[in-house]
């Protein structure tokens, strides 16, 4: 009986440690922290565009590789920032049948779901040049064109500037820069921030810390972008905008808010495609961004 009993012991406590052994290591991946995967500007398209120096017709090279990264990471998620598809319209090059737009968008969409992860879209202006937003709702996961979700310790919020001056619906414009988020929008992003006390990232596709732009017209990238920013400020739960749209890295800081803009992904004078791996932890509050291409990468805090 004692032999038996011995043994019994031994065999439960081999058995405990192995079990906390395996909280150990399953501890790592419950800290909290939260990898989100990130790219702008696809431009998925079936032709050339020499005038704007885009190369479009690799997108599914391109696309490829960002999605295989992501998966051998492994990304938490990932945000595609806006202008997922180009639109019929391209500088210097025949414009050729619109209708051929719905395809590109199920093609581009075809590689993005091979990503093994939620997989989320911010609109950018050039998806609805030929498409409206109930066409590219219809043909991609997106289910809102503006909406928020928790994921881990954080909120995330996706913004809609594809609006017109008049706040109504961006659809079939053929070729527009500027975006508008109207006061409906408005009024819902203070609702939504109000109801959470988790840090805050919100994604929108042309950017909202610009003030004065050409070829806006000499305005803001998005109207009441001033009034975006007081909703977010007075929340006091926004870390951070993600932004794509000017193809290119930037980062400032707006009273305690950061702004980053993500470098573009679509082949344009022969740039690096380029995407990054976002790595969020809430305990040591900071935002940590490593590029591949020629993304940049940032270390910030909040």
């Amino acid at each position: 009986m004692k032999r038996g009993k011995l043994l019994l012991t031994l065999l439960l406590g081999a058995v405990l440690v192995a079990s906390l052994a395996i909280v150990t290591i399953g501890s790592d991946t419950n800290t909290g922290v939260l990898r989100v995967g990130i790219f702008a500007d696809l431009h998925a398209h079936d032709t050339n565009s020499p005038v704007e120096g885009k190369v479009m017709t690799n997108y599914p090279q391109r696309l490829g590789a960002c999605v295989a990264a992501m998966n051998a990471w492994p990304a938490d998620l990932v945000i595609e920032l806006g202008d997922f598809v180009n639109g019929a319209f391209v500088m210097g090059a025949p414009l050729g049948d619109p209708a051929r737009i719905v395809g590109i968008l199920d093609k581009a969409e075809a590689l993005y779901a091979k990503l093994n992860a939620p997989r989320y879209y911010v609109l950018g202006n050039h998806d609805v040049y030929d498409l409206s937003k109930e066409e590219f709702l219809a043909h991609t996961a997106a289910t809102k064109t503006y909406e928020s979700f928790d994921a881990g310790a954080y909120h995330f919020v996706i913004l809609d500037a594809q609006y017109n001056k008049k706040g109504q619906d961006l659809s079939h414009v053929g070729w527009v820069v500027q975006g508008n988020i109207p006061q409906p929008e408005i009024d819902w992003l203070k609702a939504d921030l109000a109801a959470t006390k988790k840090p805050t990232i919100v994604c929108v596709h042309q950017r909202l810390e610009i003030d004065h732009d050409l070829l806006s017209g000499g305005g803001p990238e998005v109207l009441h972008n001033k009034k975006v920013q007081k909703v977010m400020e007075d929340s006091g739960v926004v870390i951070a905008v993600f932004e794509g749209h000017d193809h290119t890295n930037a980062h400032t800081v707006i009273n305690g808010i950061h702004y980053v803009e993500f470098d573009k992904l679509t082949d344009e004078h022969n740039s690096k495609p380029s995407w990054a791996f976002v790595t969020l932890d809430p305990k040591a509050r900071t935002i940590k961004i490593v590029g591949a291409g020629d993304q940049a990468d940032w270390d910030l805090s909040y």
